[in-house]
């Protein structure tokens, strides 16, 4: 295998990166979350890192600008991409039963509404 060949991780922006907690604007993108620019910065040492949002992609960028986050950005993207795995504050691992999911989807909760 390639030394130089990272595996994709996907990270989602809104309550991952940024102080979001449920009340979106799409004029304005939380501010960084405390922590995130050190765990980009050493996962990005592993893993290729693209930002995954459903925001505005100029508007995403420029906020990784001015968050100095460039140098450990590989994309960012509106897109599920082929990647190693997703990082989202809103999101549930499927298992294999449904009965299971069925469940977890009822108490769902994102972390900032527990």
């Amino acid at each position: 295998m390639n030394n130089n060949f990272k595996k994709t991780v996907l990270i989602d922006l809104d309550g991952v990166l940024n102080n979001y907690c449920g009340n979106y604007d799409e004029n304005i993108i939380p501010s960084i979350k405390e922590g995130a620019k050190n765990f980009i910065r050493d996962l990005s040492k592993k893993f290729k890192i693209k930002i995954f949002t459903s925001r505005n992609l100029l508007k995403s960028a420029k906020w990784v600008f001015d968050n100095k986050l460039e140098k450990y950005i590989d994309d960012i993207t509106n897109i599920k991409e082929t990647s190693y795995l997703i990082i989202d504050d809103r999101c549930i691992n499927f298992k294999g039963d449904y009965k299971e999911l069925e469940e977890k989807i009822a108490r769902f909760k994102a972390w900032y509404r527990e």
